[in-house]
């Protein structure tokens, strides 16, 4: 008899998210089993006890999500319960704390495809900025964006300390190279998008970032995303669904061209759905962090065209 599927969801947080929750039944796991206010220190056992409980044909059908709000913590924790597997018993994992890795790949591989199809470059060489920059998002954003070639710059409001120092660890982290700075006046807003050709907004939901008059100074802007659902929105001029459309006051870039939350959102919802039902009857475990997130993301991109 074959073995229900099961996904265990370990969160440090109080409070598993509901959307992963939901998510997870959506993929059709017949058990989906939230644990919360786990601790790092924790991972190796509770690893062990789920899999050896299960047999090497059991793990098959058994998957690990990894939530909470902290990118650095969620990686350490993914790392801990691969180490803690021994083969043949190992299951799959995938880390997605606050919805991060997923939004941010769905994020950067829209933007990336439209700068394939409207500009015929991709992110190699461009300068990207990262509003929000030293969230999950915009972090897992930032690094994905450095790791295509992007020169890639992470946004604080208030800190230039803060940006600066989440730049240097992460980009440590992940082998690659980010800048941090600050941009807490227009016009030190104004100045970063002299130069942008790619603008990611990752901030908080309800502030607007952008608004028109910054837009004019960008001066060779090509593509801008908003995560961002909650009025007001992060870009002004952008509205939810749009993709690919032209970027109403960025009248100083030609061409430019803006991708709204809603937009994002959607493929995000199917790229996460995609990823967790991937953590089923594979062969060989899967580790799904940001990095498998987006080259998952380029996969549904080139399938939809």
């Amino acid at each position: 008899m074959e073995k229900r599927t099961v996904l265990y969801m370990l969160d440090p947080m109080p409070h598993n998210s509901p959307f992963d929750i939901n998510m997870a039944i959506d993929a059709n796991y017949d058990v989906v089993l939230p644990i919360n206010n786990v601790k790092l220190e924790e991972i190796n056992g509770l690893t062990q006890d789920a899999i050896f409980s299960r047999g090497p044909q059991g793990t098959k059908n058994t998957g690990m999500f990894i939530g909470g709000r902290d990118i650095g913590l969620a990686m350490q924790m993914m790392d801990a319960a691969r180490k803690a597997m021994v083969p043949p018993f190992q299951v799959s994992i995938m880390a997605d704390p606050s919805g991060g890795f997923t939004t941010a790949a769905a994020l950067v591989a829209l933007v990336e495809r439209e700068l394939q199809q409207k500009h015929g470059c991709d992110l190699q060489g461009l300068k990207s900025v990262v509003f929000g920059g030293t969230g999950p998002v915009g972090l897992a954003t930032g690094v994905i964006a450095a790791l295509c070639g992007a020169e890639s710059t992470i946004v604080d409001h208030a800190s230039l300390d803060n940006a600066l120092e989440k730049a240097t660890h992460y980009s440590r982290l992940f082998n690659t190279q980010m800048e941090g700075t600050c941009a807490a006046s227009e016009a030190d807003k104004v100045h970063l998008l002299h130069e942008a050709d790619v603008v990611f907004c990752c901030a908080r939901a309800g502030v607007q970032v952008l608004k028109a008059p910054v837009l004019a100074e960008a001066r060779k802007l090509k593509v801008a995303g908003d995560v961002n659902a909650v009025p007001p929105l992060g870009i002004d001029g952008i509205q939810l669904k749009n993709l690919g459309v032209p970027l109403k006051y960025a009248v100083s870039s030609p061409g430019a061209v803006g991708i709204g939350a809603l937009a994002i959102g959607d493929f995000k919802y199917k790229l996460q759905h995609a990823l967790l039902k991937n953590l089923l009857n594979q062969e060989e475990p899967l580790f799904v962090d940001f990095r498998e997130a987006f080259t998952e993301a380029r996969k549904l991109l080139a399938r939809q065209s």
